[in-house]
């Protein structure tokens, strides 16, 4: 008797299903999970297994001679909240690996960084369900601010998903980060472009054929770091490439100041979202182009023959996603 069989005799005929190779032999989850993979009607997700060395690459430009690496630091906090001002980080976790400038690949040994820290408050009880860490494993910890700086001072480039998040924390609590380049995965990489219906990191790391315990901090970061390295929509370059081309380059938040009530619902459907405490709608551009382009709309569009001057905000890799303002300007239209 076979595992499969059940001591009844395989059927036989046109309609009996294919031979299992060695049914004698158990399959193994791997195994069946090959098969699966080979239906139509599958999808066969495999935990992440974070990878801590890339392998050796010595990176070489177009001009045939080897290019230094770019040091990426990839990072992600849980917190008590979602104010900067008011909540704390309980933990961090850090990756950094070289990344290759002109593939876009890491390679190497990854260092890593896991711990937490006590923030002098009970932890929220949402917070608790959220990140799974609850005030007995907080208690009387501290992060080594010595390991952390020393990442710190190696890293070309801090790359989180969410930065807009995570930047304002990690710079209250080490302002060393606010001397580094970031880039954001989540905001910098236009993921509906790439073919993903979803720029969560889960379902990121889903369509990469991966599932894994989120929202603790160092799992988190293993499974971007390997979404970044897997190669892009276009098969050249990958999600690293795009975030060290984003850092490169300026943006800019449009705001517009003194917009007539009435044009709301039309600046709204533009994309432009309300800044309550400064009273006024903004949007944000990845281009001097896109922004020429946009101030045309406005004047066309919003303030017509009024005669009018808007803020914009030029922002680069070092203020980008920090609390610190950019260099301001204003614009005649």
């Amino acid at each position: 008797m076979s595992q499969l069989s059940f001591e009844f005799e395989p059927p036989q005929g046109r309609n009996a299903p294919p031979a299992v190779a060695d049914a004698a032999q158990p399959l193994t989850p791997e195994d069946m999970a090959r098969l699966l993979d080979q239906h139509p009607d599958f999808k066969v997700l495999r935990r992440l297994v974070p990878v801590l060395d890339y392998g050796p690459l010595v990176p070489v430009g177009t001009d045939g001679q080897p290019q230094a690496a770019v040091r990426v630091l990839i990072l992600d906090t849980e917190t008590t909240g979602l104010s900067h001002a008011s909540d704390r980080i309980i933990e961090l976790a850090l990756l950094l690996v070289q990344v290759d400038p002109v593939t876009g690949r890491p390679f190497g040994p990854v260092d890593t960084f896991e711990g937490f820290e006590d923030p002098g408050m009970p932890i929220p009880e949402v917070a608790k369900q959220v990140t799974g860490i609850d005030d007995d494993m907080v208690r009387g910890q501290r992060l080594d601010d010595a390991r952390v700086q020393a990442l710190i001072d190696r890293a070309d480039l801090v790359v989180a998903h969410n930065a807009g998040f995570d930047r304002p924390f990690v710079e209250a609590r080490f302002p060393g980060f606010a001397h580094k380049r970031w880039a954001c995965s989540f905001a910098d990489i236009d993921w509906k472009a790439q073919g993903a219906d979803s720029a969560k990191l889960s379902a990121l790391a889903q369509d990469q054929g991966w599932f894994y315990d989120a929202h603790r901090a160092l799992v988190d970061c293993h499974a971007l770091l390997q979404v970044l390295a897997s190669p892009a929509a276009d098969g050249v370059t990958t999600g690293l490439t795009r975030l060290m081309a984003a850092a490169a380059q300026p943006s800019y938040k449009l705001r517009a100041t003194g917009s007539p009530f009435e044009s709301k619902d039309q600046l709204k459907a533009r994309g432009y979202r309300w800044d309550g405490d400064a009273k006024v709608w903004f949007c944000s551009l990845g281009s001097e182009a896109a922004l020429a382009e946009e101030l045309v709309w406005l004047k066309a569009e919003v303030y017509g023959s009024r005669r009018a001057q808007v803020d914009v905000e030029a922002l680069d890799a070092l203020t980008r996603y920090s609390p610190r303002p950019g260099r301001m300007e204003r614009r005649a239209l």
